[in-house]
This record gives structure tokens, sequence and C-alpha cells, in this order.
């Protein structure tokens, strides 16, 4: 995308719609996919720009942008499957993918299959003839489940159906599943890649010609993402490196901290030699994320009082800004899924989230370890 004379910052393209100079010209604009010169739903110089860096941080052909992460999933799987057409997806994801598999799919003839995402060999028992996707999260929300990517993109590439791997809590500083064989990456640009708790947008990146797919249901389902928020984007990616180092340092360092402590029952970060997968996640992650879910051995009341005593840490629902979020997923998850389908998503009354934030390390840590040391025995 040009930019203005002496420009540091690109140009926001607030228009909506764009002009052409001929018939020709205004058809081939109205026909061209992903393309950034016709009318916004359809693209707009901000997407292209900043859908370019993301392609790139990914090492994918080309990349979408999109209003929210949800409208990212919803948009793409919608367009890859039909009527009659099977999924298979891990058991622990984000509330909202379990929401859309299950709530929103059967009602066209679309049936998902769950399964436990440590155990490849549940993935290979749950193909079908008409598994056309499957879904993984690695790290998994909240519990920060590792996911085999390459093993699971092989069975399902053998089984002839897409991989979309969810990067949200990895980012593509620390992970890039494409490189591990699967067929498309998706975020949740809210998070990490945002990063300032200002924007709402959602990526997905991958093939030219899956995309182009998607893309025609994308200009149907019209979930656009506004040309600020595009630039907010293109802003936050500018410094993501920067963040993300700070972001798996303080991480790990809570989770080092809060594992030491007697109100706490257990430490859930792929950073930690004890986690049940570490060695995979040290196998496909340059970086371990700001993600830490810790289990307080009080239960409910344990984990809301000790999100009340923190000061720094803000109870707030998203992740991955700069500042520290924390969540208790036991109550947040039951606003997004049927009481039935809570089970292992509602993970224990006791479990806290806490997206460590880019504070100083030391005045972090002190934060948490005052709040738990406030808990009564």
């Amino acid at each position: 995308m040009p930019r203005a004379a002496g420009a540091v910052s690109p140009p926001i393209v607030q228009s909506s719609t764009f002009a052409a100079d001929s018939a020709q010209e205004f058809t081939e604009r109205a026909l061209e996919r992903r393309g950034s010169g016709f009318y916004t739903r359809y693209g707009n110089p901000n997407h292209a720009q900043v859908a370019s860096v993301l392609a790139d941080l990914e090492g994918a052909e080309t990349a979408m942008v999109f209003a929210s992460g949800m409208a990212t999933i919803t948009t793409a799987v919608l367009a890859l499957v039909r009527s009659g057409d099977h999924v298979v997806a891990q058991q622990r994801h984000y509330g909202g993918v379990p929401s859309l598999l299950l709530n929103l799919l059967p009602k066209f003839g679309v049936h998902c299959t769950q399964v436990d995402q440590t155990d490849t060999e549940a993935f290979a028992a749950a193909m079908r003839p008409e598994t056309r996707l499957v879904l993984v999260e690695s790290p998994s929300n909240p519990l920060l489940d590792i996911t085999d990517l390459r093993a699971v993109s092989a069975l399902a590439r053998d089984a002839g159906a897409l991989t979309i791997a969810d990067n949200t809590f990895a980012t593509p500083v620390n992970s890039r599943p494409l490189a591990f064989g699967a067929d498309l990456v998706w975020h949740s640009a809210t998070k990490y890649l945002g990063g300032h708790s200002d924007l709402s947008a959602g990526v997905l990146a991958g093939p030219a010609d899956v995309l182009d797919r998607v893309w025609d249901t994308a200009i149907i389902t019209g979930a656009v993402l506004g040309p600020v928020d595009a630039w907010l984007l293109l802003r936050g990616l500018r410094t993501l490196p920067l963040r993300v180092r700070q972001h798996n340092s303080n991480g790990l360092a809570l989770a080092h901290a809060m594992r030491a402590h007697p109100a706490v029952a257990a430490v859930h970060y792929p950073g930690l030699p004890d986690h049940p997968a570490h060695g995979v996640a040290a196998a496909q992650m340059d970086g371990y994320g700001g993600v830490v879910s810790v289990e307080l051995a009080g239960g409910y009341d344990a984990a809301d009082r000790f999100i009340d005593g923190l000061r720094l840490a803000r109870r707030a629902a998203s992740l991955g800004s700069v500042e520290t979020l924390v969540v208790h997923p036991a109550t947040m998850w039951q606003a997004i899924l049927r009481p039935d389908q809570l089970g292992d998503a509602a993970m224990s009354p006791g479990l806290v989230r806490v997206s460590a934030g880019i504070e100083d390390t030391d005045d972090l840590v002190d934060d948490v370890i005052r709040s738990l040391d406030a808990l009564p025995g």
C-alpha cells in the first residue's frame, strides 16, 4: 500500500467504495478475490497491507483478515464443509469453537467428533470417509495442552481432510503450524497480534486456492474488518516480537513462582519441564507464551478471592495484551456453552487463567504471590 509522501506510518484508507476509470476495470475489481480497490466488504488497502505482513509471519502464501477470531473460524468452516460432512476437533478449544461445532453446524447437517488432543491415535480413530476438516489449537485454552501438530496434520492429510490450526496462544513468533503440516492457520488477532486491548480482529492464512473458497463465503457473511482496526492491527504487529519476548519471560516466571506456593494445587504451562507434553512443545515452539493456568487448592472461592486481591492484573475476558488479564474459566465458559456441553471445558472450579502482560517481571510476580499469600490457609 503506498504511503503518503514523508509519512512514516501508513495512512488509514477510510473509504467504503472505490471508483474505477472504465467498465472493464470495474468488472475486474469486482471479480478479484481478496482485492483492495472495489468495495471494503470485498477488501481495502489497509486489509491488503496487514494481510501481507501476517502471511509472511506465518510462512503462508496469502492471508485474509476478519472482524473477529470467531468470524474467522466460522466463515472458514462454513466455506469448507457442506451437509453430510464430518469434522474432527480436539475437546479443549476456546469456548466459542465448540459452540460453533456442536450448536451451529448440526443445523446444516454437519457433525463433529471431539477427541483428546494429547492422544494422536484418537484423531486417527475419529476419521471417517466424510471427514473434511480437523481443528486443532496448541497450546489450548485454558489448560495449555499441546497437540502434536506434525502427527495430526499428517493423519488429516492421509484422510483427505484439511487441518486448521488455532495459533492465537503461541503467535507466529513462538510457533508456525504451517511448517508442521497444517493447511490453514487462524488467530483471534484481538489478542497477541493486536496486543493492546483496543481492537477486534481475526486472521486466516494459507494457500491462495483454499482462501479463494473462504473469500467467496466471506463476502456473503460480511464479517469485514474496519480500516481503522486493520491499521491498529498493523500497529500492533510492529512490536509483536518485542512484546512476545516479555510475555514469554513473564509467563515462565509466574509458572515457576506459583507452582511453589502452598495455595496452588497445580500449574499448567508447557514451558515447565514436568508438563506432560513439554517435549512436544519444545519441538514445535520457540517460546511458551504468556498464558499460565493455575488451579487453586481452595476451589471456586479461592479463585475469586485471588483475582480480587490482584493490583496489577485486571479481571477481564481476553488475553495477549500489554496488561495482565485474569479470568475464571468456570464462570466464563457458562456464558458460551450449554450446561450439558460444559464438561471438560468448564475445568475445575479453582482454575484461574492468567495472561501475563509486559509489566516488570518482579512486580508481576510480587503481585501474584502477595494475593496468594492472602488466601485463607
